[in-house]
């Protein structure tokens, strides 16, 4: 059994909603807990997309208080697990980032330095030709911006050529506009060091690197979950992390979501079918779900004629079952009693 799967696996809550950033824990949650959660990280130029999406994995509350009472895992309070970092660590997270700037740009040299010997074979005539453009056009905007950083330093010289041209004040009037000088201690962050040491190479003019920010914080020096991870749900609760479920609507879907759980479903939002979840007999990747599930506080309580009807055609129409589960919070026991549409006539 790999480390993975031995761990619980930590579910980031911020917000009062649990997020799963770990590739390796969604995997698992999925093949061996049967929880599928909704992946939602976008990309800021893909922002539209919503079929390949990425981590974060969003939970739903039923799904997070299912794995913290089996024990599958635990609530890590996300905001206060990210203490303030000291200047080492930042620095050697800041060389950690210029190295590998470094060697991005190496490879992009030697891989251009490579097409510019046989560019027959890696580039066209017509790529070579944009390049060499594209190049030109870099070189015309840094002259023209060094032209005018020069004009604009012309400027200020003759500014205060003028200005140090212009009568001392006399003593009385010294003292009056001098000012105390007060040394400001220098930002102990560390700065950025510069990549190229030649001042006549512009920024502009570097190949395009790729700056990695991980999905996961865990791996910076200053992320300690430690002091603020959570068994239980009463010790999230009373620390004021989470507090679902709290009414008895909220214990009823936990129960209904638990017990379907167990009898081997997999469970998703149901909100387009008219339900609290829909229920699939395997893997949502493989299999189309039988049933939309709906809860209902108490196996006694009234329905409808009408929500009867709208729910069996519905179902009907989508080719599933409605599935109307009582919960009795006495006892802790579910009812079901699933409906379709018969078309008599």
């Amino acid at each position: 059994m790999s480390d993975s799967e031995a761990r619980p696996v930590a579910l980031r809550v911020a917000n009062k909603t649990a997020y799963v950033w770990d590739v390796d824990d969604i995997a698992t949650l999925r093949s061996k807990h049967r929880i599928c959660g909704v992946l939602t990280g976008t990309l800021p130029h893909l922002s539209q997309q919503n079929v390949f999406l990425g981590v974060p994995l969003v939970l739903m509350p039923e799904e997070a208080v299912l794995l913290v009472e089996t024990g599958a895992a635990v609530l890590v309070d996300d905001p206060k697990a990210y203490l303030e970092p000291t200047i080492p660590q930042l620095q050697k997270w800041s060389a950690e980032q210029q190295e590998s700037i470094r060697t991005q740009l190496a490879y992009t040299e030697t891989k251009l330095a490579k097409e510019s010997a046989s560019p027959g074979r890696a580039l066209s005539e017509e790529a070579l030709r944009k390049r060499k453009e594209r190049e030109e056009r870099k070189k015309a905007q840094a002259a023209l911006a060094a032209k005018a950083a020069g004009d604009e330093g012309l400027d200020v010289f003759a500014q205060e050529a003028s200005s140090s041209s212009s009568p001392a004040p006399t003593p009385n009037e010294a003292e009056r506009t001098s000012t105390p000088s007060v040394s400001l201690p220098s930002d102990p962050r560390p700065s950025t060091p510069s990549i190229s040491t030649d001042p006549s190479k512009s920024s502009s003019s570097l190949p395009p690197y790729t700056i990695v920010i991980p999905a996961s914080a865990t791996s910076h020096e200053w992320y300690s979950p430690e002091s603020c991870t959570y068994t239980t749900i009463e010790a999230a609760r009373e620390a004021g992390v989470w507090d679902y479920p709290s009414t008895l609507f909220e214990r009823a879907r936990c129960g209904v979501f638990k017990d379907l759980w167990k009898q081997g479903y997999f469970m998703g939002g149901g909100i387009k079918f008219g339900g609290e979840y829909l229920v699939y007999p395997g893997d949502p990747l493989r299999y189309h779900s039988h049933f939309a599930a709906t809860v209902i506080e108490s196996p006694i309580a009234s329905l409808r004629p009408m929500e009867i009807v709208a729910h069996g055609r519905l179902g009907t129409a989508t080719k599933k079952a409605h599935l109307l589960c009582g919960w009795d919070d006495e006892k802790k026991e579910v009812s079901y009693l699933s409906i379709e549409w018969a078309g008599f006539g």
